[in-house]
């Protein structure tokens, strides 16, 4: 199809704010799939996604759309293809965000007309902007009795600076005004070009025979068919049976397959400059396909698209299996799960008491239980994860300088001369009358606190909930303290208007401790984490009384103590479980009971020298979790 008559677009959104509910309809109305197939977040096609209501996984679709002639001449019976890609809303996958928003020419900035904007907005707006993309700004929800549209207009125009006519009002649960926004989509975005005219290759000015360039915006694995790849064409095309080469890799390999999504995915002859498509590799090894690649043709390779980088983890946990002989069957659905997600890394390690295992990378907290939770769901493996920690520069009293990732190899106080810790930049968005109170919250977590703006009405006209009334507090912090549960926090201080964004900022020198828990006398490397100095002897307590509430009874009376600073700082003992070793005896002398109770003291008494406390799986997890 003739490039002017190609759209591509994204939706990007905070969470929760309806963009997989409006795709719904868009594809609804462009008759993409049938109504007897259609169901609720028809593109949300993991069962967690579907469960917890996010999008984790971005998600093409190609559908076919005949605009109404409009006044500038746009349409009027000529079909036209709309490629949309639904993106995460998570501030873990601001990588894949923006990746993905390289592969279209606009953006539909959704925001909810109950919440209006929030930090994460801010920050993939900044993103789309970057990229020179058309924004196109919609209020979503107007058919809630919550709805307040004429404040959170005025916060979008101060945001983008455009007249509020430009603003386009929808329902996606109603469907209303979604037909419309698809009209905008043709007459405000533009439609794709060719990045450079292509090169005379077999012929006159203008073919595209043997030239290829296609970014990876995203991929997944199939045990059959190997990785496909997510791209968008951006020159040239490429077809079934073409010897391809990944321009950062160098891996070769021969298309199998190429196609569009309806959103299924649907094979086709060939893909060409402005399709978003997908291809097939062949390819069974992790580590080839990685988000932001270029694709390209083997025998006349085009220059990679630039801006590509590799996601760095910034929170990393320890991955063990319960039964030591699941160990290689681990090893084999890490590899799988590496195959679909790049940002996702591990290598091998061992622990006295937890045996071998894997050190996992992940983007943020919300990778971590999403990985861990398909690592059960999809293998069914029964594991052991440590607590979650970040990376620790520590200079030894030596001399010597060591990167940390897991609290248990975390030295001791007396080998350590200097820590240093990754601090991040903080963006929150609040209604003014709870600023107090988050104020206190980032002093709790050692905060540094920035400037403070108001934002959406710049004299404060309005003492409600809405535009005139929210601030934009610019903060630093560890990260450390901000996986301390400081999201939850914020949406409970906030009663739930609070948002947040971040990212990644210096390292900087660190006050912290490693704190351990020990049962019956024995650490458990899973629980140790590292804490702040200030901070252990609450910690401690904390921890030593959430684990003696989940921890289940034993035969035998137990310790539980948290260990920091070189001491003992906090202890539990948990009693044993007890039987009446005489209730089957009636009568006669007394001793003969005494004898029974002596016995069963001394069983006792041998049980906990030699007995192994077991720790179910539930407890590992509920521990990780701050929640809990």
């Amino acid at each position: 199809m003739d490039l002017k008559h190609i759209r591509n677009f994204s939706i990007i959104a905070h969470i929760d704010h309806g963009k997989s509910t409006l795709a719904d309809r868009m594809l609804e109305i462009t008759h993409t799939i049938e109504t007897r197939k259609m169901r609720d977040q028809v593109l949300d096609s993991m069962d967690l996604e579907r469960e917890r209501g996010i999008t984790i996984k971005m998600q093409p679709v190609r559908m076919e759309f005949t605009p109404l002639l409009s006044e500038e001449g746009v349409g009027g019976g000529e079909k036209y293809i709309l490629n949309l890609i639904d993106t995460p809303g998570h501030i873990d996958f601001s990588y894949e965000v923006s990746r993905a928003l390289k592969a279209v020419e606009g953006s539909i900035l959704l925001i909810d007309s109950t919440q209006g904007v929030q930090a994460q907005t801010l920050t993939t707006l900044a993103m789309a902007r970057e990229g020179g993309l058309k924004i196109i700004p919609v209020l979503s929800k107007i058919d809630s009795p919550l709805s307040r549209v004429s404040e959170v207009k005025e916060e979008v125009v101060e945001l983008l600076n455009c007249d509020p006519s430009e603003i386009l009002l929808v329902s996606g649960r109603t469907g209303e005004g979604v037909e419309n926004l698809l009209q905008e989509v043709v007459k405000r975005i533009p439609p794709p070009v060719s990045a450079f005219p292509p090169p005379k290759v077999g012929g006159g000015v203008g073919t595209t025979e043997g030239v290829l360039r296609a970014l990876v915006f995203d991929f997944k694995y199939s045990n059959h068919r190997g990785v496909i790849v997510f791209v968008r064409v951006l020159d040239g095309k490429v077809g079934k049976g073409d010897t391809l080469l990944f321009a950062v890799s160098k891996e070769k390999f021969i298309a199998l397959e190429v196609g569009t999504f309806s959103p299924e995915e649907t094979p086709r002859d060939n893909l060409s400059a402005g399709d978003t498509g997908y291809i097939v590799t062949g390819i069974k090894k992790p580590g080839i396909a990685s988000v932001g690649d270029t694709i390209t043709m083997f025998k006349n390779p085009l220059p990679a698209f630039p801006g590509y980088m590799q996601p760095l983890p910034v929170v990393w946990a320890s991955v063990f299996p319960e039964d030591a002989d699941d160990f290689a069957e681990l090893k084999l659905a890490l590899g799988k799960l590496k195959l679909s997600d790049s940002a996702f890394s591990y290598e091998e390690e061992s622990s006295g008491s937890l045996g071998k295992g894997f050190r996992c990378g992940f983007l943020g907290m919300l990778h971590l239980e999403i990985i861990t939770e398909r690592l059960r769901r999809e293998f069914n493996l029964k594991l052991v994860i440590t607590t979650p920690s970040i990376t620790y520069e520590v200079i030894l009293k030596n001399g010597k300088k060591e990167k940390i990732y897991s609290p248990y190899f975390f030295p001791d106080d007396g080998n350590v001369e200097t820590v240093f810790e990754p601090w991040v930049k903080l963006k929150i968005i609040t209604p003014v009358q709870y600023i107090g109170n988050i104020m206190q919250l980032l002093f709790d977590h050692e905060g540094e606190i920035g400037e403070t703006e108001n934002f959406g009405d710049p004299e404060g006209k309005r003492a409600s909930y809405g535009a005139g009334n929210r601030n934009i507090i610019s903060a630093l912090m560890p990260l450390r303290e901000l996986m301390r549960n400081f999201f939850d926090e914020l949406k409970s201080t906030t009663s739930g208007y609070g948002s947040i964004s971040y990212s990644i900022g210096e390292m900087r020198e660190a006050n912290v401790t490693r704190l351990d828990l020990l049962v019956a006398d024995e650490i458990v490397p899973a629980f140790s984490r590292v804490v702040s100095k200030k901070r252990a002897e609450v910690e401690a307590e904390e921890a030593v009384v959430k684990l003696d509430n989940l921890l289940p009874r034993q035969m035998f009376s137990l310790k539980i103590q948290g260990k920091a600073l070189g001491r003992i700082i906090s202890s539990r003992t948990k009693s044993g479980m007890k039987k009446d070793v005489t209730q089957h005896m009636y009568g006669g002398d007394i001793t003969r009971k005494m004898k029974l109770r002596e016995k069963q003291k001394k069983g006792k008494k041998k049980m906990k020298e030699r007995g192994r406390v077991n720790i179910p799986q539930d407890v590992f997890l509920k521990m990780m979790r701050a929640s809990e």
